[in-house]
């Protein structure tokens, strides 16, 4: 599934709401945009699973987990998850 995720795709949750934007595939995550984090700690990267990853549909990334639920699924560079 790895190979599908390409940079500047939306990533959206079940429910189709923007959750953030492609960086690049890192190891088993996806880091997402600086610039496009959500509201959450802007400024720096943010990450998810890629076992998060329902499917790539054209220029999309679709999550498991609705826009709401994805967003306490990111995590820090460390592995961490995001402080919301």
């Amino acid at each position: 599934m790895s190979d599908k995720v390409k940079e500047n795709m939306d990533v959206i949750g079940a429910d189709g709401v923007h959750v953030g934007t492609v960086d690049r595939v890192e190891g088993n995550r996806i880091k997402l945009k600086k610039s496009d984090s959500f509201g959450h700690h802007e400024g720096h990267h943010h990450y998810i699973e890629m076992g998060f990853v329902a499917g790539v549909e054209g220029d999309k990334v679709r999550l498991s987990a609705n826009a709401d639920i994805a967003v306490t699924l990111e995590e820090e560079k460390s592995g961490r998850p995001v402080d919301l």
